[in-house]
């Protein structure tokens, strides 16, 4: 019997992954079916199903379910369960007028070509884009990266239970990085693991992440540094540089008797507090007692309050959720107590400076942020060593001289413009 906290709604998890002989039958199947187009995000939620990662889903969402979802984070089609997001699929009017109520249908990934999978449509269904990303991102924006990919949907929803037949490239371009909920279980479990936190990563781990994942383990058995390696949007650090620099970090900084990393497949949305719930419901499937909840989790420019994410989590049903957050205040290095302090602990309230050298010019706070460190790095400034460990500026200065050299080279092949 388990010890872990149970999966969400269910008492065992719901892979929707199919073995392999049930796949070569199933993708000789899809072959003769009509092929339905999916968006990278929509790639990336069909794979969460597959692995359980969105137990207990057992499909794309009806209307009942997406409306339940963004108005009271209820799905009706589960007796009531909580869920934050909807978990749904597009399709023009022209292909979603061609398939008729009950027809099997394959899904294939725009970006790659691969059939993913097959769904039988029990519903179709238009939705108001305007509401949805009003109730889920709190803005219509269409700046925001969300919003954007909303509104960019098709103009009909499809619905119905799934079979998928893929998990992509993931296994292979991220063996050792990528798991399922059932493997970051059976390891928690080796180890006698009972409370284990989830941190989640989606810039490189710089100091603040790092002093967030030792107080997670001060007050758990463990926590599981879980990577994003799904897609990010345009200007974020590609996922294979990513690991590399928390490997280097976890390796030398970390007991490994109180660390797990993982990494899972789903992309991005930037939906601030509905996506830190997101992130709850999926971090309990992999078997977390709790998610550290930080300063701004989720959240993209100034959409959200810093401590938004936090919130939400006590404006939610009661007992909406077992996996709890662990609120945490902002974190930083402070020059006067020399050391990594919070909001919480520290007296010193003025921001340090940092010249174009990467001099320390005064003041107590240095604020820690992956966005500052990606300005840093873009523009070949120099990092304060209070910032991150050696080990992963030296990676990210790779990664960024790498940018800038090909950035030369594409310039330098350009023809000359006329005088």
């Amino acid at each position: 019997m388990s010890r872990l906290v149970p999966p969400h709604g269910s008492p065992t998890l719901k892979p929707l992954l199919l073995d392999e002989a049930a796949r070569r039958e199933e993708l000789r199947r899809a072959e003769s079916l009509k092929k339905v187009p999916m968006t990278s995000r929509e790639t990336s939620d069909l794979i969460m199903m597959g692995i359980g990662a969105f137990t207990p889903l057992e499909g794309f969402m009806g209307y009942d379910d997406w409306k339940g979802c963004c108005q009271n984070y209820s799905l009706p089609g589960y007796g009531g369960l909580f869920w934050p997001i909807p978990i749904t699929l597009s399709a023009d009017e022209e292909l979603a007028g061609s398939i008729a109520p009950g027809e099997e249908v394959a899904l294939w990934d725009l970006e790659t070509g691969a059939i993913m999978g097959t769904m039988r449509v029990t519903e179709k269904y238009r939705i108001d884009k305007e509401y949805e990303c009003r109730e889920i991102f709190r803005t219509t924006d269409p700046a925001h990266p969300g919003v954007q990919k909303v509104l960019q949907q098709g103009a009909v929803n499809l619905a119905g239970p799934v079979r998928v037949l893929s998990e992509s490239y993931y296994p292979e371009m991220f063996a050792g990085i990528y798991q399922r909920p059932a493997e970051a279980r059976r390891i928690f479990e080796e180890r006698g693991w009972t409370t284990v936190a989830a941190l989640q990563l989606r810039n490189p781990m710089h100091n603040s992440h790092a002093y967030l994942a030792w107080i997670a383990i001060e007050v758990c058995d463990g926590v599981y540094i879980h990577q994003l390696i799904g897609k990010l949007k345009p200007g974020d650090i590609p996922a294979e540089v990513r690991v590399r620099a928390v490997d280097a970090l976890v390796n030398k900084y970390f007991r490994k008797d109180r660390v797990v990393q993982g990494g899972y497949p789903m992309e991005m949305r930037y939906a601030g507090p509905r996506e830190a719930l997101l992130h709850a419901v999926f971090r309990q499937n992999y078997g977390c007692s709790h998610l550290i909840v930080g300063r701004d989790h989720a959240g993209v420019g100034n959409y959200y309050g810093p401590y938004d994410a936090q919130k939400i989590f006590r404006e939610i049903p009661p007992g909406a959720l077992r996996i709890q957050p662990l609120c945490l205040d902002w974190t930083f290095y402070c020059y006067e107590c020399r050391s990594m302090a919070s909001m919480k602990t520290c007296p010193h309230e003025t921001t340090a400076v940092i010249d174009e050298n990467g001099q320390y010019r005064g003041g107590a706070r240095l604020m820690l942020s992956g966005t500052l460190l990606r300005k840093l790095m873009s523009e070949g400034k120099p990092v304060p060593p209070e910032f991150s460990k050696p080990e992963v500026i030296a990676i990210l200065k790779e990664y960024y001289d790498s940018l800038a050299k090909s950035s030369a080279a594409d310039r330098a092949s350009e023809p000359p413009r006329p005088a």
